[in-house]
């Protein structure tokens, strides 16, 4: 069975808000083994929905439109399907009173607008609203459906667990279609995508001949490094899993021999939560001192849940009398091998941790005590080693360049932990 997701909303085609509904759908269904193989946003305009809508139908089995059922002028996406159907769309009284106690019960008055949402394809079924206003729809053409469902996501996600994907499961059915798609993620940082590609070539070429129902993909994730991700179809979930492990095995094979020890996290491991199962795992704490950085590096920390247990504290030493009076770097250059080290061992000392990181650097515009733009020095202190220091050189813009490092930093703690 085929589906394709048609985003309605001028705001997604202008960038003022992000399509993240079509990659939600698309892991849903790919996880039920629907095949997703086109996908288009179109905006506020009766005409072009219509058009898309048909577009859609002529080459899949279903479509699932998102947004447009708003209540006001420009939420067209029902009159669009009704045209789209050939009915007339008719007023539901009982969904008009559904809504109405929306308002009521936050002591409001509809609005008459509000009404609009009511107005049904004839022939199509309901989906009752639980989080907002507007319902959706099930809507039949010929042998294919239309489903119509808010744009807001948690109300979108709501209607398609609780109404979509059940009845997409029973058409599946009745087609006598079974298995499913699943995924991995390894997500890679220091390699690039190009060089990846190149090393897997060979793993690549092998499955494109589709004698195993796994593909690898390439996704290229700026700052959070390059994700390899593999897919595999297969009977049933167990089945499926089982062709990823098999692969994942041999792709992780070929990037250890090929890069080292670059894979650091699965599906959304963040490199922070790589950094808190190292020092987890060790029953390390860690000190961190940041310049250049500005406190990202201690913001990402602390997005992992139990950060508490083995994150002592950041100290953001920005000014350079911060490092000279608190962390014991000697007066001179702020932005050296030297002074990344003497802040990482007086980040310890100030914090009272096992490990310290620190991070200076030159982020630009100006170049900075010799150094241009992109370079940075990661101080390091871990059990069982001399403290040291890292150089690095890295690429972008002053906003990219804090990212990078910030990333990087955290990725040479991983691999000193390791």
């Amino acid at each position: 069975m085929r589906v394709e997701v048609l985003a309605v909303g001028t705001e997604l085609l202008l960038g003022q808000i992000a399509n993240t509904n079509a990659a939600w759908l698309g892991e849903q269904m790919a996880a039920r083994g629907v095949d997703s193989h086109y996908g288009q946003v179109v905006g506020d305009n009766h005409d072009r929905i219509v058009r898309a809508l048909r577009t859609a139908l002529a080459r899949a089995d279903g479509v699932i439109v998102c947004g447009g059922l708003g209540p006001t002028q420009d939420d067209i996406t029902r009159e669009a399907i009704a045209e789209v159907m050939g009915v007339e769309l008719v007023r539901d009284p009982a969904l008009v009173d559904v809504i109405a106690s929306f308002f009521n019960a936050r002591q409001r008055a509809m609005p008459e607008n509000n009404a609009r949402q009511a107005d049904v394809p004839s022939g199509a079924t309901i989906i009752p609203q639980v989080r907002g206003t507007a319902p959706g729809l099930i809507c039949p053409v010929g042998n294919k459906v239309v489903y119509a469902v808010p744009g807001v996501p948690y109300e979108m996600a709501e209607m398609f667990e609780r109404a979509i994907a059940p009845d997409l499961d029973a058409r599946l059915a009745a087609e006598g279609r079974t298995g499913t798609i699943t995924s991995t993620v390894l997500r890679t940082w220091g390699a690039s995508e190009s060089g990846l590609a190149e090393a897997l070539d060979d793993r690549f070429q092998n499955l494109e001949s589709g004698e195993v129902p796994v593909t690898i993909a390439y996704l290229a994730s700026g700052i959070e490094g390059i994700k390899v991700r593999i897919t595999a179809r297969g009977d049933d979930l167990d089945h499926a899993r089982a062709l990823v492990a098999q692969e994942e095995q041999a792709v992780r094979a070929v990037i250890a021999e090929r890069f080292g020890d670059i894979i650091f996290g699965v599906d959304d491991e963040t490199m922070e939560v790589a950094v808190a199962r190292a020092l987890t795992a060790r029953g390390l704490t860690l000190g961190l001192a940041e310049s250049v950085t500005g406190g990202i590096i201690a913001s990402r920390l602390v997005d992992v849940v139990g950060a508490s247990g083995w994150f002592r504290g950041g100290i953001v030493s920005y000014a350079s009398e911060v490092k000279f009076n608190l962390l014991g770097v000697p007066e001179g250059p702020v932005v050296s091998e030297a002074a990344a080290i003497q802040m990482a061992i007086g980040a310890t000392t100030a914090l009272g941790s096992d490990c310290g990181l620190a991070i200076t650097g030159v982020a630009g515009p100006d170049p900075q005590d010799g150094y241009d733009p992109g370079t940075v020095f990661v101080g390091l202190v871990v059990p069982g080693r001399s403290p040291f220091a890292e150089r690095l050189r890295l690429p972008g813009d002053r906003a990219r360049i804090r990212q990078y490092s910030a990333i990087s930093a955290l990725d040479l703690l991983r691999r000193a932990l390791d």
